[in-house]
């Protein structure tokens, strides 16, 4: 398990972006939030920034998957205005920097839109100039380090990125991922990721994992382990009429949960998840100034 090292991008507040000013935003509140020993975290797969109200907008803007459009440049700026008070923010379902989204790597543009100092990009399926298929991981921590890792399975496409923030002896692990469809193929991925976090005291599992939370502690690698949801019936899809529980945060017993909840944000098909942690005592993650 190789740690992927200066990939992480750091981009200093302040500078401008291609496609529009960064958003105001006062750093030294940037800090101060990042130094109390709570954390808020949120889980969003964004759906390559398409507007997705009713079923027939699958048929109708399927469209938008291949050609760009400048509703999608709005979209993500609505999306960033959401993030912008987070502190660690996974992102599934966005695009590297293609076609159908006019070139713009959209991990990059929520960062920069959102003043977040910290972000990677995972290409997990690449199709050239059609699609760049990417999850992302935003952070105004400074990552100790960051891995990238593919999960397993028959079909390529599905990922993980496992970060560590905090103290070197005795960090924090952040797991973000988009978890396969079948539960056969789902159950191979989080017996891979169980064994990722195997010795951590203080592990975050967030992402798209596409089943209950119910099935996940009953009947995957998780059951038995030290995790649970902070959420549990909550459902987040479709996003105009929510009938499935598929986002998640799972949070080892040491992160005491003070607020949670699915954020009334329909854009996406998906529905964010929303949750925000106490940190043992004595825990803090700050900010370098």
């Amino acid at each position: 398990m190789n740690a992927i090292r200066g990939l992480l991008a750091h981009h200093k507040t302040g500078r401008g972006f291609h496609q529009g000013q960064v958003v105001s935003a006062s750093v030294d509140d940037a800090v101060q939030d990042a130094a109390r020993n709570t954390v808020k975290l949120l889980s969003f797969n964004i759906q390559v920034g398409i507007n997705t109200q009713q079923y027939r907008h699958y048929l109708t803007r399927s469209w938008q998957h291949i050609l760009p459009t400048s509703a999608r440049v709005t979209n993500l700026d609505q999306i960033a205005r959401l993030i912008s008070p987070y502190d660690i923010v996974a992102i599934q379902e966005a695009d590297g920097g293609s076609l159908r989204s006019g070139f713009i790597n959209q991990i990059e543009y929520l960062a920069h839109r959102a003043r977040f100092p910290f972000w990677y990009q995972q290409l997990n399926r690449n199709l050239g100039r059609i699609a760049q298929h990417s999850n992302g991981l935003l952070t105004r921590q400074e990552p100790l380090d960051l891995e990238d890792h593919k999960l397993p399975g028959l079909l390529p496409g599905r990922g993980a990125i496992v970060t560590r923030l905090g103290s070197v002896d005795n960090p924090l692990l952040v797991v973000m991922m988009h978890l396969a469809l079948s539960q056969r193929t789902r159950n191979n991925q989080l017996a891979y990721i169980r064994d990722l976090i195997e010795g951590c005291e203080h592990v975050i599992l967030m992402g798209d994992m596409n089943t209950h939370a119910e099935q996940l502690m009953g009947h995957s690698p998780l059951k038995g382990s030290d995790l649970r949801p902070a959420l549990w019936n909550d459902n987040t899809f479709p996003s105009w009429r929510p009938r499935k529980s598929l986002d998640h945060i799972f949070l080892s017993s040491s992160l005491a949960v003070r607020d949670y909840g699915v954020v009334d944000f329909a854009l996406s098909d998906h529905l964010p998840v929303s949750v925000e942690i106490e940190l043992p005592e004595g825990f803090y993650l700050t900010t370098p100034v």
